[in-house]
Parts: structure tokens; sequence; C-alpha cells
């Protein structure tokens, strides 16, 4: 894949993860890229084909992530530590991919089929297979890694509140009261764009303010509202 298809694809992502596959064209991508919808899809293939390559390049770039932690993985209480740190670490640092996934769990792109299979399930698996022998006997593997993938999700799109007066969580900056009390390897998490998409009944409006910006705005969540 050359530079001009590289950009196609990181405006796709970028495109796909604030507005869903559904709620994104091939001529707002075209648009955000400058370019006509007939050298898109020369290019890179129609919408469908593209954001196959966009959840393709998700998944590679998780599995590098993960992979790594898993190469200096310890069977031990501090190895499952660090893989669960790593995780959140992949998460923080790429907002896109887990707006990508938090789409998908939201009914979006249905049509595209066997995403989770081919690339969110192989990674799962790799991970509960690995830390089976490592949990009490009443402890139940599958359900164990799971609520580490939705702690993450849930966390870094909807934040938390402390119960001691420290600043309300949500969307946008949430700075952890103290170094001390930071959970491990947790950094602020990335804010929303400086402005917010117009009310729904403008929303053809806000898609095309995202595809005037995708280019070179970064995405921060789920524009609404799997992976391991």
């Amino acid at each position: 894949m050359g530079d001009a298809e590289t950009r196609l694809v990181e405006v796709a992502t970028r495109l796909f993860a604030e507005l869903g596959f559904d709620g994104t064209s091939t001529r707002l991508i075209a648009e955000a890229a400058g370019i006509e919808v007939d050298e898109l899809v020369e290019r890179v293939g129609d919408k469908t084909e593209l954001y196959r390559t966009v959840m393709a390049h998700a998944h590679e770039a998780e599995q590098a992530a993960m992979r790594s932690a898993l190469a200096d993985f310890t069977p031990t209480m501090q190895g499952l530590l660090d893989l669960a740190d790593a995780y959140l670490d992949f998460y923080v640092d790429h907002p896109e991919i887990l707006s990508l996934w938090m789409h998908r769990w939201l009914g979006d792109a249905i049509d595209v089929e066997r995403l989770e299979e081919e690339y969110a399930r192989p990674l799962y698996v790799m991970v509960t297979d690995l830390v089976r022998d490592l949990i009490p006997p009443d402890v139940d593997a599958d359900h164990m890694v799971w609520t580490v993938v939705w702690s993450v999700y849930g966390f870094l799109t909807g934040g938390m509140q402390y119960s001691r007066g420290a600043a309300v969580g949500g969307r946008g900056e949430r700075p952890w009261p103290s170094a001390q009390a930071r959970p491990r390897g947790a950094r602020p998490v990335p804010g929303p764009p400086a402005h917010a998409d117009p009310p729904d009944d403008h929303a053809g409006a806000g898609r095309l303010t995202a595809a005037r910006t995708a280019g070179s705005r970064p995405v921060a969540g789920p524009a609404q509202a799997t992976s391991l």
C-alpha cells in the first residue's frame, strides 16, 4: 500500500470512528481526502472494502501491542496485572480503534460480517487460554477476561466519578487525584474535539464538518454512546 492509499485509510478510519460505518458515505470520505469518488474506489475499493481494510489495520495494531506484552508475560499475578495494563494503555493511545469497536457493539455495520471472528476472537482465545491456569478454579476465565474488556471500554468512554469531591469523569480530561492514586499505567484520556457536532436536526451539517476535518483532527472517542 502506497502513501496515497495509506492516507485514504487514515481518513476513513477517523470518519468511521467518529460517525460509524452507517453514518459515513463514500462521497464523504472522498471529500475529506480531497479526491473524487471514482479515484477513491479505484485506489482502496468501495466503502465496505475500505471498512474491512480499516478494521484489519486496527487488528494488526492491537495484535502487535498485545503480542509484545505477551512476550514479556510472566505467569504470576503481577504478570496478569501487567497484561491488563498493556491492554488499557493500547486503547488510551488508540481511541479511534476503541471507537470503531464501540460502534460495532452498538449495531453499526451489521451487514459487514465475521470481523469479530476474524479479528477479535483469535487474540481473546489466546489470552484466555494463557490466564486460565493462573486464576482460582472457581473463577471463569472467559468472564474474567471480558470483565477487563468491558471495564476498559466503559472507563475510556464514560469516565468515572470520585466519591470524595474529586473531578467528575466523563468525556474530556480526567485528572487523577494524585500520582499515587492514579491507576497503574494510566494517563489522562484524550478529550472530545474542540467543538461539538450540531444537534440531530443538523446531522448532515455535522457530518460535513467531520469530513472537512477528518484529514487532520484526531478522533477522541465514539460519536454515539470488539476486541481483545
